[in-house]
């Protein structure tokens, strides 16, 4: 199955800056050329799913990432198929910009 690409414009200028924005695209970042599926995600930034998979849907949609089904057959194995997520090159500059801004803007309010 084909990997799905974004339709949307990358600017960042719309992502929504919460902390669970933010320990997803840190878990993007530890290894950004890394696929990662909802599971891990959940295991990595302590999320609720129906947290973490509109946060997914609005990075995909903007670009961020890109996404595709995992090649296997379900009833092989016994499960789903999983859908793996890896940030895009302009996603990972936008998240590692994302994070650097917030991290500056908490450092300078935390100081006044």
């Amino acid at each position: 199955m084909a990997e799905t690409t974004p339709t949307r414009s990358t600017t960042p200028a719309r992502v929504v800056s919460t902390h669970s924005t933010r320990a997803v695209l840190a878990a993007f970042l530890v290894e950004p050329d890394r696929e990662l599926y909802g599971l891990q995600l959940l295991a990595h930034t302590g999320l609720h799913s129906g947290t973490l998979y509109p946060i997914l849907r609005r990075l995909h949609g903007r670009g961020w990432l890109t996404s595709r089904p995992e090649d296997v057959d379900p009833r092989q194995e016994s499960r789903p198929r999983r859908r793996y997520y890896r940030l895009t090159a302009a996603g990972a500059d936008h998240a590692r910009t994302y994070l650097a801004a917030h991290h500056a803007y908490v450092t300078r309010e935390g100081t006044r």
